[in-house]
C-alpha cells in the first residue's frame, strides 16, 4: 500500500472521529442529544496462533471472531474436499469393467463415498447454523438449558449446540424412540 493511500486513510479516520467530538460538543453546549450516528465497528482482529482462554470472559468478542473463523474455515475444506470427491468421483464412471466383482466393488466404493458427501453436508448445514448462532449472540451456550456450553466442548466440536448434559439426554431420547 502507498504512502499516500496510508496517509489518505489515516485522514479519513480522523476526520470522523474529529466529527464526532464535534456533534458531542455541539450537543453539550446546546443541552440537546445528539442524533445517534451509524458507525460500523470494524471486526475485531485476531492473531492466527490465538487461542479462547477460560480467564477471559466467556463468548467475548475475541471468542466469537475465533470460532467464527475456525467454522468458515472448516466449511471451506469441506465443500472443497464434496467438490473434489464428486469431481473424481464422476471421473470413473467411464470405466465400467465387464468383471461382475468389480463392478460391484465399483458400487460399494461409490456408495461408501456417496454416504461420506451427505454426511459433510449435513456437517456444512451445522457449521452455517453454528454461524447464525454467533450473529444471533447465541453461539457457545446451550439450546435447552441457555447454560454455557464450554470452550473445551467447542474447541473440540465448534458446532455443538448442547451442554454434555443436554447431549446425553437427548442422545437417551433418541435411543427411546428408535427403539419403539
Amino acid at each position: 500500500m502507498s504512502k499516500a493511500t496510508k496517509l489518505k486513510k489515516k485522514v479519513t479516520k480522523s476526520k470522523v472521529k474529529i466529527a464526532a467530538k464535534v456533534k458531542k460538543k455541539v450537543a453539550s453546549k446546546t443541552n440537546k442529544v445528539a442524533p445517534k450516528t451509524n458507525i460500523v465497528k470494524a471486526p475485531l482482529k485476531i492473531s492466527k496462533t490465538y487461542i479462547p482462554k477460560e480467564t477471559e470472559k466467556y463468548m467475548c468478542e475475541k471468542h466469537k471472531v475465533f470460532f467464527k473463523i475456525k467454522l468458515q474455515e472448516w466449511k471451506k475444506e469441506l465443500v472443497r474436499a464434496n467438490n473434489e470427491s464428486l469431481y473424481n468421483g464422476s471421473m470413473d464412471d467411464n470405466s465400467i469393467s465387464a468383471d461382475i466383482v468389480d463392478q460391484a466393488s465399483s458400487y460399494t466404493d461409490k456408495n461408501v463415498e456417496m454416504k461420506s458427501i451427505n454426511r459433510q453436508i449435513k456437517l456444512i448445514s451445522e457449521i452455517d447454523k453454528a454461524l447464525m448462532r454467533i450473529r444471533d449472540d447465541t453461539y457457545g451456550y446451550c439450546l435447552d438449558t441457555a447454560e454455557p456450553i464450554g470452550l473445551k466442548r467447542l474447541m473440540a466440536r465448534p458446532v455443538a449446540k448442547y451442554t454434555i448434559d443436554a447431549q446425553e439426554k437427548h442422545e437417551k431420547n433418541e435411543k427411546v424412540h428408535a427403539d419403539e
